[in-house]
């Protein structure tokens, strides 16, 4: 990352970066070692025990795991149906791995699409992301209503011949704040979801109630503000015929008058932004 930001939020950046940094590492560890027969659940527990060995205790939430037309969210109707199942992977079917680990109290919410083997449908997916990325930044720094900008990339995906998935997700978010969260000895969960930082965010959606912003990013009403200063887990999901691909990573956005430093990713070395490069 190239933007200048002063000592002290470089300091506070740093931190989100290395955990981002690490869940990718993970899904990249993880995707290396899948094969024809392992379930969403397998790869799961995989995600979840390479993050422990490496110090991860808490979560924003649980490691999930999407395999086949599950990628593209087929069918789903209740949030149940997004916990990993015994699916099973076969050659060329493509996948999708989410996680969102808390590390020394930063937090990572990061998707990661591949496929075991050649999957040109996916690949596809994968690569009018791009436009995605640059779309919501430029639009962003522009400071346009955070609702606007998601009709935006709905539009684009329709451009693009693209069906919009994460309007599947809870309140069809494409984006959540994510937050500093308070160490602590025991870190209990509610559904798959650390408690503390389910508390950060109720803290989050309750401050903001008050100012007329909310932590949600969604095609709802309460969405119809400009973007809110803070880190924003950002992940626009791409769906074609039972096929499904996403990235997701953080955005930064500040209260700079200066379009460079009002908004920008917090990594630009993450494993889809190098797959982009090298495909130039």
């Amino acid at each position: 990352m190239t933007t200048a930001v002063s000592g002290e939020l470089s300091v506070e950046l740093e931190g989100f970066r290395r955990v981002q940094r690490l869940a990718y590492a993970c899904a990249e560890a993880v995707a290396a070692r899948l094969r024809p027969g392992v379930t969403e659940r397998e790869a799961a527990r995989m995600q979840r025990e390479w993050l422990r060995e490496r110090g991860v205790r808490d979560w924003f939430h649980l490691p999930f795991a999407w395999f086949g037309d599950r990628t593209a969210f087929a069918g789903f109707r209740i949030p149940l149906q997004f916990f990993p199942t015994d699916r099973a992977l076969a050659p060329g079917m493509p996948f999708i791995l989410d996680m969102a680990p808390v590390y020394e109290g930063y937090t990572a919410d990061i998707g990661y699409s591949g496929s075991l083997g050649v999957n040109p449908v996916q690949d596809r997916l994968t690569a009018d992301l791009e436009a995605h990325r640059e779309l919501i930044l430029r639009e962003v720094r522009e400071r346009r209503p955070l609702r606007e900008i998601y009709e935006d990339v709905d539009r684009l995906m329709v451009r693009q011949g693209y069906a919009n998935r994460h309007r599947a997700y809870p309140f069809g978010v494409i984006a959540h704040k994510v937050d500093r969260v308070k160490q602590r000895r025991f870190s209990p969960r509610l559904f798959g979801f650390g408690t503390q930082s389910l508390k950060g965010l109720a803290a989050d959606a309750l401050h903001g109630h008050r100012e007329g912003w909310s932590p949600l990013w969604s095609p709802y009403r309460f969405s119809d503000h400009p973007p809110q200063p803070g880190l924003w887990a950002v992940e626009p999901h791409l769906g074609f015929r039972g096929t499904g691909a996403k990235f997701e990573e953080i955005l930064v956005v500040t209260d700079s008058k200066d379009p460079g430093e009002s908004a920008f990713w917090l990594d630009d070395d993450l494993p889809h932004v190098r797959r982009w490069a090298e495909e130039k």
